[in-house]
């Protein structure tokens, strides 16, 4: 399985779609790569997303995002963003489209190539477009086409070109969208393309919001042309009639647009298209006042704002059903990580404990014999505890402890962590400072405890703690170097207690 297959799939939108999705299911099944099955799992997302399963779209997204963050995979971070910003979109959630389109293109790295950052470039573009940003868009996309410059496919520079030219159009600057569409012409004559249909209904649209019904004509007569050849949506043959339709009766042919209106109601009956076909009914209106049936117009003007009435309602509980689906999706998510947290936690002082120290160490030593940035593991045992729980009650030794794991997190170093291991036993993970920093820092530790007023919770029992402290080494195993800081912690209990011993590898 090669990265490329991915890319394609990915990128596979509009084409077959089950076909796309069985084959994602079969690389998930067959890699031992966990990368790889994550993308294979979101491109099946996608194209359940995409066939209206909303809620288990959205949870894999989820669940694969948190998985992303975990595991520092920064692509599927943006992947991720990407298409739940789709989703929240279709939701008609554009706030929430900006928000997730802003944290896919900050999640990508530099080294991510310009053709696979190209499409996060534009779906940003989209959204500001979409929340009424159009001065900021224009950059995006500005910053779109230099990306698409490093492409040899003209379509990448084409499909950026097609999205600003319908991005004017929306803002109500048809020159504007002119100007665009006569560069995405221009490219693709200069590289031999054919602008497919949906760069035509773009380029239709634009010529109908210009007045030139004549050329709107022949773009959408050449869009549905190339329709059976195009990976397009199912919906798009009977919008491209409809335009057709709008374009006749404006150019003055209603006997054509009455043809024309008639064979785009029979695809929309067909197919189910009821949104389309609502419309179908307010042109149908507009053509019969045309022709000066105007009592007719007028009772299919009153049949269309009923059936616009119906499928707003429809479509309003669709969207209150999938608002309420992702609502629980979200709030079971947050439940599971509050879970998952509290089950790294240690009850009585909540610091990290035993479980997060499995899940977290083994990764960091890796880290530091990878990258030779220094890895200490320190001990600290509290120093005849015992004699505070059998002398001062156990709530006092449990006040103790909690105000331990209090200075221990105070002065928690930058890229270590604190834990509770059991008992009176903590760990401390200290990164990047070699042997002489880390045991002065230790020492800094020490001191601050044995330096505390403990006479509230220990009378007149003292509270110190022995530290022992070893390095990660080549080759290390997390129980060799919490067996190499043990080491360290007895030679510092047998030499009296209260005091620090870091050291490399002992001798044997």
């Amino acid at each position: 399985m090669n990265s490329a297959e991915l890319d394609d799939l990915e990128d596979w939108v509009g084409r077959d779609p089950a076909g796309r999705a069985a084959r994602a299911a079969e690389i998930e099944r067959e890699t031992g790569d966990d990368v790889v099955r994550m993308r294979a799992r979101l491109i099946r997302a996608d194209v359940a997303e995409r066939n209206g399963e909303l809620r288990a779209a959205a949870e894999a997204m989820w669940l694969i995002n948190e998985w992303a963050h975990a595991h520092g995979n920064r692509y599927l971070i943006a992947r991720s963003h990407l298409l739940l910003g789709r989703t929240y979109r279709n939701l008609g959630d554009v706030a929430a489209l900006l928000e997730h389109a802003v944290a896919a293109v900050e999640a990508l790295e530099e080294t991510v190539a310009p053709r696979r950052r190209l499409p996060y470039v534009v779906k940003y573009a989209d959204a500001l477009t979409e929340t009424g940003s159009i001065d900021a868009a224009r950059e995006r996309y500005r910053q779109a086409e230099e990306l698409a410059r490093h492409s040899e496919d003209p379509r990448d520079r084409i499909m950026v070109l097609n999205n600003h030219a319908y991005a004017e159009h929306l803002a109500g600057e048809p020159g504007r969208a002119w100007a665009v569409v006569r560069r995405m012409r221009a490219t693709a004559i200069a590289h031999g393309y054919r602008l497919d249909p949906n760069d035509l209904d773009t380029v239709a649209s634009v010529q109908i919001a210009l007045g030139h019904y004549e050329d709107a004509e022949q773009t959408v007569l050449a869009a549905i042309t190339g329709y059976p050849d195009a990976p397009l949506e199912a919906d798009a043959l009977p919008e491209f009639l409809l335009t057709l339709a709008i374009t006749r009766r404006l150019l003055g042919d209603p006997g054509n647009a009455q043809q024309t209106l008639d064979l785009c109601r029979e695809q929309c009956e067909a197919h189910g298209h009821g949104e389309i076909l609502v419309r179908v009914m307010q042109e149908q209106a507009e053509l019969y006042a045309a022709t000066g049936a105007f009592r007719q117009a007028f009772t299919e003007h009153k049949r269309f704002h009923a059936a616009e009435k119906e499928v707003l309602s429809a479509a309003r509980e669709a969207q209150a059903r999938n608002r309420q689906a992702l609502f629980e999706v979200n709030e079971a998510r947050q439940e599971a990580e509050r879970f998952r947290e509290q089950a790294r936690r240690d009850p009585l002082t909540g610091l990290r404990n035993r479980r997060h120290v499995d899940e977290t160490l083994p990764a960091l030593i890796d880290n530091a014999t990878r990258t030779g940035v220094p890895l200490w593991a320190a001990l600290l045992d509290l120093d005849h505890f015992k004699q505070i729980n059998d002398l001062c009650t156990h709530e006092a030794g449990d006040r103790v402890l909690v105000e331990v794991a209090r200075l221990l997190v105070a002065s928690e170093p930058a890229g270590g962590f604190v834990a509770r291991l059991g008992g009176e036993e903590f760990l401390l993970v200290v990164t990047g400072l070699d042997q002489s920093g880390t045991a002065a820092f230790l020492e800094r530790v020490r001191a601050t405890i044995a330096g505390h007023t403990w006479r509230e919770m220990a009378g007149d029992l003292p509270v110190t703690v022995s530290i022992g402290a070893g390095p990660a080494m080549p080759g290390d195993e997390q129980a060799d170097l919490l067996a190499r800081a043990d080491a360290r912690l007895y030679e510092a209990k047998r030499a009296g207690r209260n005091r620090v011993s870091a050291g490399g590898a002992l001798c044997r």
